[in-house]
């Protein structure tokens, strides 16, 4: 059975936190809270974990996994990033946004978009992710947490677990969270002097992207 971490939304049990990275840092898979609905989250580094996320979620490679990041700082060693990017991504982070952009060579191959060369990148503005992400000291990779066959993201911890039990090893709960998509926008035309395309909009407003 899974295990269960229910920690405090503002001020999480610093314990419980670090007893998830150990499960994530061997290898397994950890039900997260973000601010716009509960993802999966493992290891970027390995392939296992990888192949496992992908498993639980039934999708392929095509399709775009994220980079949960602690801030800007960290993207750069995952993403090329221009002014004017770099000038958009600032406005609009933390937030429940998802950018695709150009995956640098960090970027395990297994995880970028086999055609495009890309990465979904994202700061979350949630306390309990953040806390999870520090004591981490590394982004970790993540998909949002779809059952198989819906369109819905699931949004309480106790069925998440109950739904999962066999295939994770851990949720956190924090409480629910919006249960609503980022928006994802694709950065990418930008780098060649086109504007961003908002590939789906979802909880993060397009004014503050001015879009």
């Amino acid at each position: 059975m899974a295990q269960y971490f229910e920690v405090h939304p503002e001020n999480p049990q610093q314990r419980l936190l670090k007893q998830a990275v150990t499960l994530l840092e061997r290898g397994d898979i950890v039900a997260v809270p973000t601010d716009s609905s509960y993802a999966l989250a493992c290891h970027l580094d390995d392939k296992d974990a990888v192949d496992q996320l992908r498993r639980i979620r039934q999708v392929d490679e095509k399709h775009h996994l994220t980079l949960l990041c602690r801030d800007l700082s960290e993207l750069a060693n995952y993403a090329r990033v221009d002014n004017k990017q770099y000038r958009l991504l600032k406005a609009a982070t933390p937030g429940p946004y998802t950018f695709l952009l150009e995956a640098t060579k960090e970027v395990p191959r297994r995880v970028s978009h086999p055609q495009r060369k890309t990465i979904g990148l994202r700061v979350p503005d949630h306390k309990v992710l953040l806390e999870l992400l520090s004591l981490h000291g590394a982004p970790l990779l993540a998909t949002t947490l779809i059952a198989p066959g819906e369109t819905e993201a699931l949004n309480d911890a106790q069925t998440i677990r109950e739904r999962f039990e066999k295939q994770i090893a851990a949720v956190i709960d924090a409480g629910a969270c919006p249960s609503q998509p980022t928006t994802v926008v694709d950065l990418t035309p930008m780098g060649s002097g086109d504007d961003p395309v908002v590939v789906r909009q979802g909880r993060g407003a397009l004014a503050v992207l001015g879009l």
